[in-house]
């Protein structure tokens, strides 16, 4: 039965992607603490915060796995990118732990260790995705195969799905025919083609594993009925979805109490990953700037006091997450004038409304640090698309294709448009294609990339005035 096969597998992968970590700080601790490999430990290591560190980076390291699909059987049978997926959920594991541990002052951990413990993952990773794959394989084989399969369905549709199992990279299955549903025109000529009311005569000997329902969606209303009749065949019964060719690859059914969904659009932000990690890492850094940059935050406030007359935080009502308004906190950069005019004017290059330091302050970007407080109330984010005024978001998703997609994930303080010199008065159909490529491929790693190039592209721009 495939279904079962597939679990058997999922299990077991998950259980050995999951235990890489405790494996890779055995062999670690080996290494640095038992043997003579390494230069001796200079102290006696206290094992105990070790276990703790063994928990967290297992925590984190399952997150990471999860979200680059380290347990997904199809993605270890495809090995091509898998290189870049382990390297990837390695990369965002350590950057926490490394972050954690630089704050725990507690224990003096071995940087011999982390480092170690860092590259065994990686290559017990790699060690369980090829082991993985031999032994699959091998199960799967043409000799061992028991995948016996009837296809209901003879249309064109059908016929595609009995091609995709047969030439299946997973697992490659035999096709004993198909079942022509009343009133459907056959497309079959290498396989026999069976009626509906020969199922019981089907049902004597056979030897079916599975049943595939490749049934088109005008007939999915017929399948209390269809069960009935196919009920003889006694096997399981899988349908096939046909949903069309536009909806993203990676969507699932999920029940919700008794109600069977399926996603059609997925996000990023419903993942662990995205909840957790990103949200801790938010958390950490919009404290630290904050605290590091408190003396620079007083000083600004009182030049923009002194400036001209006017508060000295400019809020303004924002799009964030899921179409969400939200207030924006900005140091003032401009005279006071009515809101129409500032939540519908651009601003453009020598706008006659900013104030001299205003100028300074946003061709250098200060006058955005009150939002990493957006940050930490959970508005914002610091990586993410830039957020624009309610009224500007209704013209540009009549105008701009997908516009409303950058909000599937939170704003950010900077971004991937934005350290590519897509900011202020400029193209929006490019600042939008930048963000939807950021929306698509959000990884913990590509944050930390956009958050160092903000510090050599990001904060002197020629298009920030």
């Amino acid at each position: 039965m495939i279904r079962g096969q597939l679990k058997r597998a999922q299990f077991f992968l998950t259980l050995a992607v999951f235990s890489v970590p405790l494996a890779s700080f055995v062999v670690s601790a080996v290494l640095r603490f038992a043997t003579r490999v390494l230069p001796r430990y200079s102290t006696d290591a206290e094992p105990r915060p070790y276990f703790g560190l063994l928990v967290l980076t297992t925590i984190l390291w399952a997150l990471g796995a999860e979200y680059y699909g380290l347990t997904s059987v199809e993605n270890h049978l495809h090995p091509q990118g898998n290189l870049r997926r382990i390297l990837l959920a390695c990369l965002s594991t350590y950057v926490t732990v490394l972050s954690v541990t630089f704050f725990y002052r507690d224990t003096s951990f071995s940087r011999v260790f982390i480092w170690l413990s860092s590259m065994n993952l990686v290559l017990l990773a790699l060690l369980v995705s090829v082991l993985f794959r031999k032994l699959w394989y091998r199960s799967a084989s043409p000799q061992t195969n028991s995948g016996l399969l009837l296809i209901v369905g003879a249309d064109a549709f059908a016929a595609r799905v009995a091609d995709s199992f047969v030439s299946s990279r997973i697992a490659p299955c035999r096709i004993r025919g198909h079942i022509r549903l009343p009133g459907q025109a056959s497309v079959i000529h290498n396989r026999p083609v069976f009626e509906l009311f020969e199922v019981e005569k089907l049902a004597v000997g056979e030897g079916f594993t599975d049943v595939i329902l490749a049934v088109p969606p005008d007939r999915l209303a017929d399948l209390p009925s269809l069960r009935s009749q196919l009920a003889p065949l006694c096997v399981p019964m899988r349908l096939v979805l046909d949903v069309g060719d536009d909806i993203q690859t990676g969507q699932r059914l999920f029940h919700f109490g008794s109600l069977l969904m399926l996603d059609l659009q997925l996000t990023p932000a419903e993942s662990a990953l995205y909840m957790i990690l990103k949200r801790a890492f938010d958390l950490v850094f919009s404290a630290l700037v904050l605290l590091l940059t408190a003396p620079v935050l007083v000083l600004i406030a009182l030049a923009v006091r002194l400036s001209s007359p006017g508060p000295i935080i400019f809020a303004q009502d924002r799009v964030g997450l899921n179409g969400k308004l939200f207030r924006m906190y900005k140091f003032r950069t401009m005279r006071v004038t009515s809101p129409r005019d500032s939540d519908t004017r651009w601003t453009v290059k020598g706008d006659p409304r900013c104030t001299g330091f205003g100028k300074i302050l946003r061709q250098t970007g200060l006058d955005e640090l009150p939002q990493f407080v957006n940050v930490l109330k959970g508005d914002m984010s610091v990586v993410g698309p830039r957020p624009e005024r309610p009224i500007l978001v209704q013209r540009f998703m009549q105008s701009v294709g997908d516009y409303n997609m950058r909000h599937y994930l939170k704003v950010g303080i900077t971004g991937w448009a934005q350290v590519n010199g897509w900011r202020g008065d400029t193209s929006i159909e490019k600042r939008v294609e930048y963000d939807l490529y950021y929306v698509r491929h959000w990884t913990p790693a590509f944050d930390l990339l956009i958050i160092l190039l903000t510090f050599f592209r990001g904060f002197m721009n020629k298009n920030a005035y």
